[in-house]
């Protein structure tokens, strides 16, 4: 089962506007525990919202918004994807990340297998993950 970890936190906390040394080190020991349990697909941490940009979306039309997002309380402010067994063992994973502000919500990931596999997209996509060498799951 793969599983989303979402930081949020607001951006002007220390760990995220200008993390110190020691929370670095810390971050990377984790990080360091989920490779050695084989359990990381993916990490990565997240520039600020004042670098980016939303889209909205009202039919055919797109309205493209410079940040930065202050209205947003929970802005994304970095992202782990894992291969666990379980979502208790992803929520055993989150409760290890060395945060002393924001949160993190843990968030299954949607698998090919929960769609109907005689579907044509889902096929095709079968056919693309393979390409990209990602494991079939169905």
């Amino acid at each position: 089962m793969k599983f989303m970890l979402i930081l949020q936190s607001d951006e002007s906390s220390p760990e995220i506007a200008g993390p110190s040394d020691e929370a670095l080190n810390s971050m990377g020991r984790y990080n360091e525990e989920l490779m050695a349990a084989g359990v990381i697909l993916a990490g990565e941490g997240l520039h600020p919202s004042s670098e980016g940009v939303r889209l909205e979306y009202s039919g055919d039309d797109r309205t493209v918004t410079d940040g930065p997002f202050t209205e947003s309380k929970e802005l994304i402010a970095g992202f782990w994807i894992l291969q666990v067994s379980s979502k208790e063992e992803a929520i055993e994973w989150a409760r290890r990340i060395p945060l002393q502000t924001g949160q993190v919500e843990v968030r299954q990931v949607v698998g090919l297998e929960e769609f109907d596999q005689s579907n044509e997209y889902v096929q095709k996509e079968k056919v693309w993950r393979e390409k990209l060498g990602e494991p079939r799951t169905a």
